[in-house]
């Protein structure tokens, strides 16, 4: 059985970036066991032309200040970046943290990224199609770095769509996360378990993990439910300019003890 995870989803919008690594340092303190980012140019609320960072020079940063946690970006965009080039600086990322890189990854969707960068935004099926085809290319690069990255970098696979993102998910990850209250997360379990089943895959071999609805203000006694639908991660976002981890306590303590029950 696996044991429960929490993570910080640090948005790394409207702070600067010394106020982003002392919370990032701080949650590491206080026990999280994953701090994410988000792949992003831009806030995704509040000021849209406010403070924001990139993602994997931030995670090269965190990589360095951090010692315990896992970190990843949920998700980056697959559409940013060569997979090829993309699986480099994964590795890369994953040599400075000492083999604690989550590689998250998704189709992406933020348009506002895209006309702004000059990336063509295509169609939810297009970018789709983009991210199978280039998940293979990501693995066979990452298996012929020179080093090899520490340890085999987890993929985490970001969305809910029941025909494709969930076979995809099925087919390379071993995170999957998604979003919902507990009957749709149960739900979408039952339809990934049935895409492992279709590609010959154990799907006990995929993490489970959600952003719980209400975010760090969700009573962690109430996603007792969620770890009934399947649930063993639970990702909480915060973003500037408010960077008060204290709601941080209370989850880690929830943890504790039902990790303590299983």
């Amino acid at each position: 059985m696996r044991p429960i995870r929490i993570a910080l989803h640090l948005h790394p919008q409207h702070a600067d970036y010394a106020d982003l690594r002392a919370a990032a340092v701080e949650a590491e303190e206080l026990g999280v066991d994953i701090i994410y980012n988000w792949d992003h140019f831009y806030p995704l609320s509040g000021e849209p032309d406010g403070k924001h960072f990139e993602c994997w020079t931030m995670l090269a940063s965190l990589a360095e200040v951090t010692h315990r946690v896992e970190i990843g970006p949920l998700v980056t965009c697959n559409s940013y970046r060569n997979p090829n080039l993309l699986a480099d600086m994964a590795r890369t990322v994953d040599h400075i943290a000492g083999g604690r890189l989550i590689l998250g990854i998704g189709s992406g969707w933020f348009r506002r990224d895209y006309d702004e960068f000059g990336y063509e935004f295509g169609t939810p099926g297009s970018r789709l199609r983009r991210l199978a085809a280039d998940l293979p290319v990501i693995t066979e690069r990452l298996a012929r770095g020179n080093p090899p990255p520490p340890r085999r970098i987890p993929i985490l696979i970001g969305g809910g769509g029941e025909k494709v993102t969930l076979r995809i998910t099925a087919e390379h990850a071993d995170i999957w996360h998604g979003f919902g209250k507990p009957d749709e997360i149960a739900h979408k379990n039952r339809v990934l378990d049935d895409w492992c089943a279709r590609v010959g895959r154990n799907p006990d071999e995929i993490e489970r993990s959600c952003g719980p609805a209400g975010g760090r203000s969700h009573d962690p006694a109430r996603a007792d439910a969620l770890v009934a639908a399947g649930v063993t991660q639970f990702t909480l976002g915060l973003g500037g300019p408010d960077l008060d981890l204290g709601f941080l306590t209370d989850w880690v303590a929830w943890r504790n003890e039902r990790n303590r029950e299983r």
